[in-house]
Parts: C-alpha cells; sequence; structure tokens
C-alpha cells in the first residue's frame, strides 16, 4: 500500500503542475478548477494510502522478493447474480426522464426506485439465496 500513496502523491504533484501551467497559458477557467479539483482528489487518495500504510501490516505487494502466490486467498463476496439493479436503472432512467419531460413522470419512477432498492437490500433474505 505504501507505493500507491508515493503514486498519487507524485500524480497529484504533476496534476497540480499541470493546472497551474494550464491556468496560466490558456486563462480558461473551468478547465483550469477542473484540474485543481483533480489535484485535490489525487492528494486525499494519496495522503489516505500513506497514512493507512504506516497503520497496517505490510501486505506482499510492499515486498520486492513476493510472489503472486503470497497474495492468494479470499477476496470477498460477489452477488452470483441480481436483477434488482435493472428495476433501479429504468426507474432512475424514469425519474431523470421526469425532470425533462415533467414531474408527472416521477409518480411512475418511485414506485419502481424504491421496490429496486428494497429488493437490492433485502434479496439474501428471501428466497434461494437466504442462507448465502
Amino acid at each position: 500500500m505504501k507505493i500507491q500513496g508515493k503514486m498519487f502523491i507524485w500524480l497529484s504533484v504533476f496534476v497540480l503542475a499541470m493546472a497551474i501551467v494550464y491556468g496560466w497559458w490558456s486563462k480558461e477557467p473551468a478547465g483550469t478548477t477542473a484540474l485543481f479539483l483533480a489535484f485535490g482528489l489525487c492528494i486525499m487518495i494519496g495522503y489516505y494510502l500513506a497514512f493507512t500504510a504506516r497503520r497496517v501490516d505490510a501486505s506482499a505487494q510492499d515486498n520486492t522478493e513476493a510472489d503472486v502466490a503470497d497474495e492468494a486467498g479470499e477476496v470477498g463476496f460477489f452477488s452470483p447474480h441480481s436483477w434488482q439493479p435493472l428495476s433501479l436503472a429504468i426507474g432512475g432512467a424514469l425519474a431523470f426522464m421526469g425532470v425533462v419531460f415533467g414531474w408527472w413522470l416521477l409518480y411512475f419512477s418511485a414506485p419502481m426506485l424504491l421496490i429496486g432498492l428494497w429488493g437490492w437490500v433485502f434479496e439474501y433474505y428471501r428466497g434461494e439465496n437466504q442462507n448465502q
């Protein structure tokens, strides 16, 4: 994790230099602001990774003599399948179309969003995936 922190801190230095050069050269406020915000994001991530690397044990990626198998193990639990994101996507699309075409469309999108959210939260409490 140490190397990722250093990479993001060096990336933030580069983005800051590019933001200053771009702002001075182009005099365009939107791109300059976006680059300064990118600098802020890079420095936050780099600081977090460097701060966390000091408090956790060294992982295999910090060891130059490590093998690929040293980092092997369980990665986590991933859902095998779920139809709930489809319901959320359709409901979200209808909600955003409601902003464009008329607020009446939210009457159709809100139930779809709520059903999709409810199903996604409780999908492992019922049905065939109940005991996972």
